[in-house]
């Protein structure tokens, strides 16, 4: 899968030897917009610890052009992404993880098994308040450390993923 300039990835090459981190965003996106710069400190932070981030937009960019790769790459150079962020033009990739909405976060165990599938924290369409728990993040760094993420989740919620029309 391509990121925004074209540069191809896969999740063997993006996997981290502490866990995986895989983020299903787009540009547009209210709900990933109000939190974004929270989404790029964590997984910054996240690298750091050893553990393996990739974003994935998997919009309709026909009827969504600014969730296109152009924009997608203008967005990780102005936000200063350390990680890919990914462009799934035939939306194969979401639909195999099962993807739904904008924000949506996948995490992995160090044997690539899926261990968190929550938020990012008490953020909305509105960020949360400064000092908000750092839901994925905390996950994140369990999942490191034991293999095993929380058993309590609450799951992301955002805008749903513009499908193509069939």
């Amino acid at each position: 899968m391509p990121d925004g300039l074209g540069t191809f990835s896969s999740l063997e090459k993006l996997k981290g030897s502490r866990g995986t981190l895989v983020m299903f965003i787009c540009n547009h996106c209210p709900y990933v917009r109000s939190i974004l710069d929270r989404i790029v400190r964590d997984a910054h932070e996240l690298l750091d610890y050893g553990i393996g981030v990739v974003a994935i937009s998997a919009n309709d960019v026909a009827e969504y052009p600014q969730d296109g790769p152009e924009e997608m790459a203008r967005l990780a150079q102005d936000m200063g992404f350390r990680f890919p962020y990914l462009y799934d033009e035939n939306q194969d990739v979401a639909r195999a993880y099962g993807a739904e909405c904008t924000p949506d976060f996948f995490g992995y165990n160090s044997e690539g098994r899926l261990q968190y599938r929550g938020r990012l924290d008490a953020s909305g369409r509105t960020p949360g308040p400064g000092d908000a728990r750092r839901e994925l993040f905390e996950a994140m760094i369990m999942i490191a450390e034991t293999g095993q993420g929380p058993k309590a989740q609450v799951a992301s919620i955002g805008c749903s993923i513009k499908w193509k029309a069939e």
